[in-house]
C-alpha cells in the first residue's frame, strides 16, 4: 500500500474563491457532511466559469457533464468557519477537463479536503461530446498547473 499524499496548500491553487458554509452543511458528528464538499467543488468551478463569461447555465450551448469524481478528506471543517476552494485545471483534452480543488478552512494554508472531477464537454441540445470552444478552452489553460499537458 503506498503511503497516502500530503494535502495540498493554497499555493497549489490558481484561483481562489470564498464559500459561506451553511447550518444544514452540518452532520449529526457536527462537522461538514462529506457529500457536501462535492457542493463545494461544483460551486468554486461553475463560479469561476460564469464570472469568466464561459458558462450561461441557461443558454451555453455547450456544457460540462460530470463524468468522474473524487474526493479525499483530511481534516473537519464545521458550520460557521468560512472556507476558500482553490481551483485548477490537471488535465486539458479535446472535450474533456479534469478540474482539481482544494478546501481550506479559515486562514489554513494546507487543504482540509481535496477532489477533483473530469467534464466532458457536450452540445446541450444533441448531448454528445464537442471540442472544448475556444473561449473556454483559452479561460482553462490560465489556470491548468505548470507541466500538465
Amino acid at each position: 500500500m503506498s503511503a497516502r499524499p500530503a494535502p495540498g496548500t493554497r499555493a497549489d491553487y490558481r484561483h481562489h474563491i470564498a464559500i459561506t458554509t451553511r447550518w444544514a452543511d452540518n452532520d449529526v458528528y457536527g462537522h461538514i457532511n462529506n457529500v457536501t464538499y462535492y457542493s463545494f467543488f461544483h460551486t468554486a468551478v461553475n463560479t469561476w466559469l460564469i464570472g469568466r463569461g464561459v458558462l450561461d447555465i441557461q443558454a451555453s450551448p455547450v456544457i460540462g457533464l460530470v463524468v468522474e469524481t473524487g474526493c479525499r478528506c483530511a481534516r473537519p471543517l464545521a458550520y460557521p468557519m468560512p472556507i476558500t476552494a482553490g481551483i485548477r485545471v490537471a488535465r486539458l483534452g479535446t472535450s474533456s477537463v479534469r478540474y482539481e480543488v482544494g478546501i481550506f478552512g479559515g486562514e489554513a494554508e494546507t487543504a482540509a479536503a481535496e477532489g477533483h472531477f473530469i467534464h466532458v464537454y457536450v452540445a446541450r441540445e444533441a448531448g454528445r461530446p464537442v471540442p472544448l470552444p475556444a473561449a473556454l478552452r483559452a479561460a482553462l489553460e490560465s489556470i491548468l498547473v505548470p507541466g500538465a499537458d
